[in-house]
């Protein structure tokens, strides 16, 4: 053990001959333990918050969807169909067909976006689940039947298999040149509310789903015709490799994108809330190591005459510095692993018996992850480093002759 490190550890679990500074170092340490704790709670929250947000997109966004880069939509042909087929790694595929549309009913509009979606567009999300269904079923095969929003259900006033009443949807026909009649400009149909889901307030006023060959016939597509690929892979499967297989096979005429991408917007704005939360954290903790750096300067104070003795025995300035820089690593330390401690219980009686609640049937929600617990330590202990480097400094040639 070098000289440094043992008078250090000597410093650190004796008591001093000022009560003074035995209080300011106990301060220091709760200090650290307490804003450590802190730290990782609030990144903890912010985690499980940001999990919570993007569950509503896990449901209704696949793994990577295919989509043109030019146009809305293009033709699949089968020799393309085969090679989806054989691309290792994808577990499911479904084909889709959506654009924007005007839905009636019963004197009231809505402007949302009809969905068409084949048989094995539940393969690949879980839009079919119950827990997402607030009533009705799922569409079936080759029918007018079409699953709503609930936003958009309430904001129709519209009810389930009534078929004396239709839903109307007006599609915009491709072409050019003046209208003279909505016949000429719109395709028709009456739809059938077979469902209502509930994902969150942006999905539910945005989605009726119908089955793809409605869309189809709508927006006048051919049977290969599309304006989608949604894609979902198989656990452990190379994202890149399955990206590159699919550029090859639509030779780069698609852009292909993950679920981070098609929510860019969504992703941005939880991973900036997370980086202004963590460094709002970060400055309490500049705040609160000022009282650690405050206890080894009076450390080194009241310790005045023994860093004297040791310098005359030939113990250099280096050497002494090192000392009450290593006491303040010591002090970090407790504080930070004691403190992680706490905030790792903290969390995880959180999860377990929901001491926090949102609504009466909602827990706040936490993740428990080993990113936040790198980051609380390295921000601790980067800063306790500092403070103490900069505290240590004040031993000197000046200090010990004056």
């Amino acid at each position: 053990m070098s000289f440094p490190l043992y008078i250090a550890g000597r410093y650190t679990i004796s008591r001093s001959k000022s009560t003074a500074v035995n209080i300011i170092t106990r301060i220091a340490v709760l200090g650290i333990l307490v804003s450590s704790a802190a730290l990782f709670i609030i990144m903890s929250v912010f985690s499980g918050l940001k999990d919570f947000s993007l569950s509503f997109s896990n449901d209704t966004d696949p793994d990577l969807k295919v989509f043109p880069s030019k146009g809305k939509s293009f033709m699949v042909s089968p020799a393309q169909l085969s090679e989806i087929k054989k691309t290792e790694g994808v577990a499911a595929y479904t084909f889709i067909a959506e654009e924007r549309v005007l839905f009636y009913y019963n004197g009231k509009e809505q402007v949302a976006y009809m969905k068409g979606v084949d048989s094995l567009y539940n393969k690949v999300t879980s839009m079919n689940d119950p827990k997402r269904l607030l009533g009705g079923e799922w569409l079936a095969p080759h029918t007018n039947q079409v699953v709503v929003g609930g936003g958009i259900f309430h904001r129709l006033s519209l009810g389930l298999l009534n078929l004396n009443h239709a839903l109307e949807v007006y599609v915009p026909k491709p072409g050019k040149g003046a209208i003279d009649s909505p016949e000429e400009g719109f395709n028709t149909e009456e739809l059938v509310v077979m469902g209502v889901y509930s994902v969150n307030e942006d999905i539910d006023n945005k989605y009726v789903f119908c089955t793809l060959s409605l869309a189809q016939d709508m927006l006048q597509f051919k049977p290969n015709q599309y304006t989608g690929i949604e894609l979902k892979m198989k656990p452990g499967a190379s994202e890149s490799a399955i990206r590159g297989e699919l550029a090859k096979v639509f030779l780069g005429k698609v852009d292909i994108k993950n679920r981070a991408q098609l929510n860019d917007s969504l992703y941005k704005m939880l991973n900036a809330e997370n980086l202004v939360t963590y460094l709002f954290c970060t400055l309490v903790v500049v705040l609160t190591l000022f009282c650690l750096a405050g206890a080894l300067i009076m450390l080194i104070l009241d310790k005045q005459e023994n860093i004297r003795t040791l310098h005359s025995l030939g113990a250099e300035v280096s050497s002494l510095r090192n000392i009450f820089f290593i006491q303040g690593v010591f002090i970090t330390g407790i504080g930070a692993i004691f403190g992680l401690i706490i905030g790792v219980l903290v969390v995880w009686l959180q999860q377990e018996f929901n001491l926090v609640m949102i609504t009466q049937t909602m827990a706040y929600p936490t993740a428990f992850t080993m990113t936040n617990v790198v980051v609380v330590l390295a921000t601790i202990f980067i800063l306790g480093v500092i403070a103490s480097r900069i505290a240590a400094s004040r031993v000197s040639t000046s200090l010990l002759e004056s």
